[in-house]
């Protein structure tokens, strides 16, 4: 396009020789058809400079675009210097047009500029006057519909599916034609694809997209025809609320005053490459500039950082709540970068998935599968086979009609899961630079898939893979997550982690910046100032995480910290709460060569501080804070069996005796007291316990109760112990009709959380009746003569004497 005479603007752009050329490039962003024709566009026009909507102030980072390290998808991360969890996203494909223009420019040595408002003029509509923040409203989302969503809060990264674009599917947040504002001129503003799409004759926007533009390889470029259509979408648009409508008045603004500045400098060739929808206001005689100047006064500022990050396949997708997304990434890229024959080469990519799988795809049935989308193509008058019928036709053929054979391929082709990947060269914070160094030591992979890594810490480099994923999770950055162990192990020394990572941990990274400029560094002073807020039970899951991430430096003020928090405490379920991470933690240093000696000793303090407090603590408590309480018992009891040597191991159980042996408590708490003392062989008379508990003059409640908190740990010692199983049948057969209905809710909630195998192991108990021969094993016809030899070797490998 020609731009005619630019008021203020020097030379004019008219049709008079000599005059400067501006070429409006209205695109789609990340669509393969747009990137298409900016590269055929640019390659014509052969201009002096190209401008990129874009962050002003990111221009440093354009120059960066012909490193061959630097891969999309990426995506430039704008954050506040003040709090790095404000922050917003612009994310490129191969397929964007933007990229393309980017990277033609740094080919052919052409300066490139970003003419949007700058980062710091979107995230500086974050802060309001009384110096409290609200989230800033990106540049403009694609596909969003009012208000685009957050980039960020002070509380928490952003969530780049929600406020990542540059711009919507530039046509997107757009009006459309109507007689009166309204309902209809709201919805077209939001997608004036489908005003565009319906005026065509489809119900579909994105399929009319692609036959206008996505599929039609060797057509002429499309970018005056599209800003002609912009232009009468917009003489009848809906305003946006003021605020939003101010906005986006200063981006188009600010968008011709750098025209402005490029033809004031000189350039004879200019390319803008824009959403669509802003092209019409770059179109032709630009307005005064004084009338942009003054719709850019009072600018919002904010000191920002900018720099290039990793970005994935599946955040480009609109499933991922990524307002400019598209349905299929990895369909566009493939659109883009396939030479020719576009429908077979992508159903034979379809067939090597499937393949992987060990899934049953020969050569014929692409060939049929190809054949099957080409006619489908033709019976809907297609210019080619689109992403509906090459889908058909792979679930047809190729899944044989399973869809959840069709699922992988969609995850796997038609989103994808590709990583970019940024040279070492882009500015970025000390933090990311250390931990990008560190992950490259330890052969630690960045990989968008999740992937299960199993450490054994008595290894020097898993250790060291240890302390660096710990040391992430303190500072907030979950690129490892511990995960289920693959196989059994009784040792403290396997650790298997799920590692995965996602675009947004790059502000995690950002944020945890402000606590030092290594991984070490920055986890120690994490976990120093944590220690000011935390209570008594976050204290002891600080120290643990101190001793995993191996943090000796924070060790020692963290333990001073919760002695003397422990000392004034008088909550015992806060300390009961305290003692099992301080266990786990005493258990953990065997193969990390760690000192424990002083977390032992704080454990036993807090043991019997437990111990003393609990007789007082169980009096008066319902059974629902009494069903609290047991989770916390339960919890130290393992603790205690965990260290045996502990200072206060026999107080702790000389408590449980105490506790089983008192009327005046509830029922849940004194049967589980009853059930671990049992369990420990602390006890033999657990029978005649539940038999005296379920007798005359209590309540059937109460009774049922007792029940619950006796049974909490396993419904196998029922199927075991006929005593037990007789004496519980002759309670429940001989209840009155109305004391078993008023039980029966608490006996469903204690049998329904026994597991599958025990509820019916007890049942078949329960159906065999007892046993009445005083020789169980006479009855299960078991052969004493064929057992001996088997018992023998037991006893042999038990260290006995056969």
């Amino acid at each position: 396009m020609t731009v005619a005479p630019v008021a203020g603007a020097g030379p004019t752009t008219g049709a008079g020789a000599g005059a400067p050329v501006v070429e409006v490039m209205g695109v789609r962003h990340h669509g393969p058809g747009s990137a298409r024709a900016v590269r055929a566009a640019l390659d014509r026009l052969q201009p002096d400079v190209v401008l990129v909507e874009g962050p002003a102030d990111a221009d440093p980072l354009a120059a960066l675009a012909g490193d061959p390290e630097l891969v999309p998808p990426v995506a430039m991360l704008a954050y506040a210097n003040d709090d790095p969890a404000t922050a917003v996203f612009w994310p490129y494909a191969v397929f964007s047009p933007e990229w393309q223009a980017l990277h033609w420019a740094a080919e052919h040595g052409v300066r490139v500029r970003f003419c949007d408002l700058p980062s710091g003029a979107v995230l500086g509509r974050a802060t309001r006057g009384d110096g409290t923040t609200t989230p800033p409203d990106p540049p403009e989302l694609p596909g969003a519909a009012e208000d685009p969503g957050t980039s960020g809060t002070p509380d928490a990264p952003e969530d780049p599916g929600a406020a990542d674009a540059p711009d919507a599917p530039a046509l997107a947040d757009a009006p459309g034609p109507t007689d009166e504002p309204g309902e209809d001129a709201a919805a077209l503003r939001r997608d004036p694809l489908a005003a565009l799409a319906a005026a065509a004759g489809y119900d579909d926007p994105e399929r009319w997209w692609d036959d206008v533009v996505e599929h039609r390889l060797e057509s002429p470029t499309p970018f005056p025809v599209l800003a002609e259509a912009m232009a009468e979408l917009r003489r009848t648009a809906e305003p946006l609320p003021p605020e939003r409508q101010a906005h986006e008045d200063r981006r188009e603004a600010y968008m011709r005053q750098t025209l402005r500045a490029e033809l004031r400098a000189g350039a004879r060739r200019v390319a803008v490459v824009c959403g669509a929808w802003h092209a019409p206001a770059l179109d032709g005689t630009l307005p005064p500039a004084a009338a942009d100047t003054r719709v850019l006064r009072g600018l919002p500022r904010r000191p920002t950082s900018v720099t290039w990050v990793p970005w994935t396949s599946s955040r480009l997708a609109s499933a991922s709540g990524y307002g400019a997304g598209i349905t299929s990434p990895g369909w566009y890229h493939h659109l883009f970068a396939a030479p020719d024959h576009v429908v077979a080469r992508w159903l034979t990519r379809v067939a090597g998935v499937l393949r992987a799988e060990d899934l049953p795809v020969s050569s014929a049935h692409v060939i049929e599968a190809v054949r099957l989308a080409e006619t489908l193509a033709t019976l809907r008058g297609r210019p080619l086979a689109g992403l509906d019928e090459v889908t058909e036709a792979t679930r047809a053929v190729l899944c044989e009609g399973d869809d959840a054979v069709l699922a992988l391929v969609t995850a796997r082709l038609v989103v994808g899961e590709a990583l970019g990947t940024v040279p070492e060269s882009v500015p970025t914070v000390p933090l990311a630079s250390d931990l990008r160094a560190t992950a490259r030591r330890l052969r630690l992979k960045v990989e968008p898939l999740a992937r299960t890594l199993e450490l054994d810490v008595r290894e020097d480099t898993d250790r060291e893979r240890s302390r660096l994923l710990h040391r992430l999770r303190v500072l907030g950055v979950d690129w490892g997550v511990p995960a289920a162990a693959t196989r059994r192990s009784t040792g403290t020394f396997r650790e298997p982690w799920t590692l995965v990572w996602r675009p947004e941990l790059a502000v995690a990274v950002v944020e945890a910046a402000l606590w030092g400029t290594t991984v070490e560094a920055a986890a120690g002073a994490r976990l120093g100032a944590a220690a000011g807020q935390a209570s008594l039970a976050g204290l002891t899951r600080l120290v643990e995480d101190a001793l995993l991430a191996d943090l000796p430096a924070a060790m020692t003020p963290l333990l001073a910290a919760l002695d003397a928090r422990a000392a004034h405490d008088v909550d015992v379920v806060h300390l009961m709460t305290a003692l099992p991470p301080l266990v786990r933690a005493y258990r953990y240093p065997g193969v990390r060569g760690v000192d424990v000696v002083q977390i032992g000793r704080v454990a036993d303090a807090l043991l019997v501080r437990v111990c003393a407090a609990l007789p007082s603590a169980v009096t008066a408590l319902d059974d629902d804070a009494a069903r609290e309480l047991r989770t916390a018992l339960d919890a130290v009891h393992d603790a205690v069996l965990l260290r045996e040597e502990a200072v206060g191991g026999e107080l702790w159980w000389s408590a449980l005796a105490s506790l089983a042996d008192r009327d005046d408590v509830s029922g849940v708490l004194a049967g589980r007291a009853t059930r671990l003392l049992r369990d420990g062989g602390r006890l033999d008379d657990a029978p005649v316990r539940l038999e005296r508990a379920l007798s005359v003059g209590a309540p059937a409640p109460a009774k049922a109760a007792w029940v619950e908190g006796f049974l909490d740990g396993g419904g196998l010692l029922l199927a075991r112990d006929d005593e037990l199983l007789g004496v519980l049948d002759a309670w429940l057969t001989g209840l009155p009709e109305r004391d078993f209905t008023d039980v029966l809710p608490l006996l469903r909630r204690t049998f329904g959380a026994l597991s599958a195998p025990e509820r019916r192991a007890v049942g078949q108990a329960a159906a065999r009746g007892p046993r009445t021969t005083p020789d169980a094993a006479a009855t299960t016809g078991l052969d004493e003569t064929r057992a001996l030899p088997a018992l023998r070797t037991v006893t042999t490998i038990l260290g006995g004497h056969p």
